[in-house]
């Protein structure tokens, strides 16, 4: 099957117009027929998720978004989570084997991520209601020798060796699992199983899961005669070339009890010049228009792109009037506080030793007014008082 990159055309439906104009489309298996079925039908599409952690991050976000996209399309998402491939381990972009996580792990890991996605999708009974399933249902009762019989047949060991996923672990001298080259059996035995259960037509995922995608649609094909599609988005990266969604504190969670709301709003409005109207298009529901408008601004005119951009990305994620003006704050039982542990009991820095340097640097301030003596004292009456680590960090002490 060949790699069709969708070019900037007119389509009859909404779904691959809309993705196309917002920035989500690297490959289609078959673009003209996925735009005529999603022109004629409601299309269930899905992406896999696996629960290695209590949240998914940022750079899952633009998974997420295209679930919502083709929610607003009028199609169906179906967010698979990865109780049964999470006990696997995908080897896509990964040097080692993961850790192995027991099924209680798994279990409370989905619950947990389950909370962002009820923000990002309504769920429900409707035909266009997202859904959440777990592939653990069909994969945990597979009986080895029938599975390698029935679709392990289909699977050729020369091809499986050509996708990226396995030859570049291959090439680096890196060891890859007997366990980890089953995945992408299982990863393509998903889509039968959501075409046999949910009538799923489409699966949507990132670039480095299109020989992953392929395989489903080919096993579905031979299996069953059902005609189903993939669609890839390009990497994400940002305007200097570095890789969405990593900073030098970490990964950029989505749930709020991994990374405070305020620190995922910073993030957002950290966000590179030349990134503001890509960033718009993917991770926000602003229109073409406003977006057009803002990303033109320029120079100190473009951090009010830039704020919007953080407001509208952090009430998806965290809820409607989550925004910047949301400080962390930090209330004390006496008069005053050092200025040194105000920075540190707000997190602006990590350490005393950091907050020194920071006033030694001029980067600390107190309601604007730069600090020059670490023994400086914050002292709050009845409002509370603002405390600055350089420009764009910033938190409140209160009684």
């Amino acid at each position: 099957m060949g790699k069709h990159r969708a070019a900037m055309t007119e389509f009859r439906s909404d779904l691959l117009r809309v993705l196309s104009e917002r920035g989500y489309v690297h490959q289609v298996t078959d673009t003209e027929g996925l735009d005529a079925l999603a022109a004629r039908q409601i299309v269930p599409g899905y992406i896999g998720f696996d629960a290695t952690a209590p949240s998914l991050h940022v750079g899952n976000l633009v998974s997420i978004m295209m679930l919502r996209r083709l929610q607003q399309a009028g199609h169906k998402p179906i967010v698979v989570m990865g109780g049964g491939t999470t006990k696997v381990g995908d080897p896509s972009g990964k040097d080692e084997s993961r850790k192995l996580l027991t099924g209680e792990d798994i279990a409370a890991n989905i619950a947990s991520i389950r909370r962002v996605f009820e923000r990002m999708l309504a769920f429900g009974d409707g035909p266009t209601d997202a859904i959440m399933v777990d592939n653990a249902d069909w994969l945990d009762s597979l009986e080895y020798v029938p599975f390698l019989r029935d679709v392990g047949r289909h699977f050729t060991i020369n091809r499986m060796l050509t996708f990226d996923s396995v030859k570049l672990r291959l090439e680096r001298e890196q060891p890859l699992t007997f366990l980890e080259f089953n995945y992408m059996i299982l990863q393509a035995y998903d889509f039968l199983e959501l075409s046999h259960r949910h009538a799923c037509r489409l699966q949507l995922g990132g670039s480095d899961q299109w020989g992953n995608i392929v395989n489903g649609i080919e096993l579905t094909r031979r299996m069953d005669g059902t005609q189903v599609f993939g669609l890839t988005t390009p990497l994400i990266t940002t305007a200097d070339g570095g890789k969405m969604g990593k900073t030098a504190s970490g990964a950029v969670w989505l749930n709020a009890d991994a990374l405070r709301p305020y620190d995922y709003w910073t993030f957002w409005r950290n966000t590179q010049d030349g990134d503001v109207g890509k960033f718009l298009r993917l991770f926000t529901d602003v229109s073409e228009d406003e977006i057009v408008r803002l990303e033109a601004l320029r120079g100190e005119e473009l951090n009010a792109a830039k704020t919007v951009l953080a407001d509208a990305a952090t009430a998806l994620a965290h809820g409607e009037g989550v925004k910047g003006d949301d400080l962390p704050t930090h209330a004390i039982a006496t008069s005053a506080i050092g200025i040194v542990d105000a920075l540190v009991a707000l997190k602006l820095v990590a350490s005393k030793g950091e907050a020194r340097r920071l006033i030694a640097g001029g980067g600390a301030r107190i309601d604007g007014e730069k600090v020059v003596d670490e023994a400086t004292l914050v002292t709050p009456g009845a409002e509370p008082v603002r405390v600055s680590a350089g420009k764009k960090l910033h938190g409140l002490i209160i009684r």
